[in-house]
C-alpha cells in the first residue's frame, strides 16, 4: 500500500513542457555584421537574449511580399502618367488651363484607374 501512495505523492520540480511548448528546431542563420550588431542591440534594449528576441519577431513580425510582374506593370504605368500629368500642368501653367482640361481629365481617370487594380 505504501508503494503505490508513494507514486502519486508530488516530487515536486518543473512540471514537463508539452510538445507544442519544446524548442527541439534549430535553425542557423547568417547575418553581415550591421544586422548582427542590430539585432545585440535591439536585444539588449529589450532585455532579452538574442534568441527570445528573433523568436518574438517570427511571432509578431510582418514581412512584405515583392511585388508581383501585375503589380510592377502598374507601377510601372503609373509613374509614366505621373510624368504626362506632370507635362499637362506645366502646359497649363504656361498657356492656361482651359486647353489642357479635356487631357488633364483624361489622365486624372487613367490613374484612378489603375490605383483601383492595384488596391489602393
Amino acid at each position: 500500500m505504501e508503494h503505490k501512495e508513494d507514486k502519486k505523492r508530488n516530487k515536486g520540480g518543473r512540471p514537463k513542457k508539452g510538445t507544442a511548448e519544446k524548442l527541439e528546431y534549430r535553425v542557423v542563420v547568417k547575418l553581415a555584421a550591421a544586422d548582427y550588431f542590430r539585432l545585440l542591440t535591439r536585444a539588449h534594449d529589450a532585455g532579452v537574449s538574442r534568441s527570445e528576441y528573433m523568436r518574438e519577431c517570427f511571432r509578431n513580425g510582418h514581412v512584405k511580399g515583392r511585388l508581383s510582374e501585375e503589380h510592377a506593370t502598374h507601377v510601372r504605368n503609373l509613374c509614366g502618367m505621373a510624368n504626362n500629368l506632370n507635362q499637362l500642368a506645366h502646359k497649363a501653367n504656361a498657356g492656361g488651363f482651359y486647353e489642357e482640361r479635356d487631357d488633364c481629365k483624361v489622365a486624372v481617370a487613367r490613374i484612378h484607374e489603375l490605383l483601383t487594380k492595384i488596391g489602393i
